[in-house]
């Protein structure tokens, strides 16, 4: 079980733009090899950040409204959405650390946690 909560179109609102902490928001496809190896790293981000910040997933096949309003074009798409504005994204796989780094920079409330 995933610990980034998959959302749709129809709780998108409710769950990233109402949210009261940042959320990172993970735009992929089943069959993108990439996006696959994002899963565990997105699954230690959310769990780390838990309380603080939510990381969410969008499956830009069954969602291609929310994958179009980000502009998507190449996936992995990883934004950072608070107070339902953009505060930044990125294309392409990142590492946890960088993705720790891209909440944090959305909310000094965002803290990672060190092991």
């Amino acid at each position: 079980m995933s610990a980034a909560q998959k959302v749709s179109a129809a709780n998108f609102e409710s769950e990233v733009l109402q949210s009261p902490v940042p959320v990172l928001v993970d735009l992929y496809a089943d069959w993108c090899g990439p996006c696959r190896m994002m899963g565990p790293v997105l699954d230690q981000v959310a769990k780390k950040v838990q309380g603080q910040a939510k990381v969410v997933k969008v499956n830009v096949d069954e969602e291609p409204e929310l994958a179009a309003s980000f502009g998507v074009s190449s996936i992995p798409m990883l934004v950072v959405l608070h107070n339902g504005k953009v505060v930044s994204h990125v294309v392409g796989a990142v590492s946890e650390a960088q993705a720790l780094e891209m909440l944090q920079k959305a909310s000094p409330v965002a803290q990672k946690d060190e092991p």
